[in-house]
């Protein structure tokens, strides 16, 4: 059995409480030494990342990854000390698969800051644009808005071509002529006066007078315009109005105009239309023509003419067609002898 007096003394609790101090003690001292031998490897793992490796051949690798020397980098030049002054030197990136044991030691943060060389100014991303605060164009590609090219810029302004005499064209005046059929399948001359207003010398308004003549061609037809250019009102500031004149035809007694053909409507008594006949009929600028017609008329039959109708334009010494529209003119009384004959004759016909 032992014997803790002797093992402990007579105080066991003191004893006990130097001999933990004592331990604590040697952990710092030990736990010291250790982080003063990390803080060296650290400085020698700096030092070995600023000094160049010079390998004696070239091709030689180390670890994996080809060293390099300062002839074969042309950046730096034959002299390596030169390089180092002048903020032009740059080391090989290390990573850990070269030195696997220094990076277990670094930080992340610490082996980016060693990266870093020394003199070299970093882009500020702050000056480019984002996409919110820029354009996007048509194609789809950002634009910034304080980088234009001349060419948007003149789309963006159209030029704007104007008047370098500074007149304006003022609407046209209108007009209308009557013309007759006969006018207008034969031709006529029309002699129009107007008066117009003119500018003096000293911008005053005076009026003239002067006659227009207009030469109606064979067929024209309702609508046909004709334009006398600055023939109109004179007025400050603009061109001369132009004058248009319009032709109509005026209404006719006996016929209607129906494109290149003429129409008429001719009445004859029932005995004419039962029995036939010969009739006389009035064509277009006074003179007549004898028509023979053996057949039955009925309301509504028509007989054409060819050859008497309006002037064609556009083929020269053709004409439409005479319509006939015969209306057949009925007896208002008969007397019994004649009704009884009448339905003798007719009872059978049906």
């Amino acid at each position: 059995m032992v014997d803790l007096n002797r093992v402990f003394g007579t105080n066991p609790i003191r004893s006990i409480c130097i001999a933990c101090k004592t331990i604590i003690r040697r952990w710092f001292r030990r736990r010291k030494s250790l982080s003063s031998k990390e803080d060296h490897k650290r400085k020698r793992h700096s030092q070995t990342q600023q000094e160049p490796v010079e390998d004696k051949k070239a091709g030689e690798t180390m670890n994996g990854v080809h060293s390099f020397r300062f002839n074969d980098d042309p950046l730096r030049g034959n002299n390596p000390t030169s390089s180092r002054r002048e903020g032009v030197y740059r080391h090989r990136k290390l990573d850990s698969s070269c030195f696997p044991c220094m990076m277990d030691h670094m930080s992340r943060n610490e082996y980016r800051k060693n990266q870093t060389p020394p003199n070299k100014s970093r882009v500020s991303y702050d000056s480019i644009p984002s996409p919110s605060s820029s354009s996007w164009n048509n194609s789809g590609n950002l634009k910034h808005p304080n980088l234009q090219s001349k060419t948007s810029s003149r789309r963006s302004n159209p030029i704007m071509y104007s008047n370098s005499s500074g007149m304006l064209k003022p609407p046209p005046i209108e007009k209308k002529i009557e013309c007759t059929l006969e006018e207008l399948c034969y031709g006529c001359q029309k002699k129009i006066k107007i008066t117009r207003d003119v500018l003096t010398n000293t911008g005053g308004v005076t009026q003239e007078e002067e006659l227009l003549t207009i030469n109606v061609q064979p067929g024209w037809k309702k609508g046909t315009k004709i334009t006398f250019e600055g023939k109109g009102n004179e007025r400050p500031g603009a061109y001369r109005e132009d004058i248009i004149f319009f032709i109509s035809e005026k209404r006719h007694q006996l016929f209607r105009r129906e494109k290149d053909d003429l129409e008429l409507g001719i009445e004859i008594p029932l005995v004419k239309a039962l029995t036939g006949c010969t009739i006389s009929v009035p064509l277009l600028g006074g003179d007549k023509m004898n028509l023979t017609v053996d057949e039955i008329i009925y309301p509504g039959y028509e007989k054409i003419i060819t050859g008497q109708g309006m002037p064609i334009p556009k083929e020269s010494g053709l004409r439409g067609n005479l319509k006939i529209t015969f209306l057949v003119e009925f007896p208002t009384q008969l007397t019994r002898n004649q009704r009884s004959e009448v339905f003798s004759i007719l009872q059978d016909s049906c």
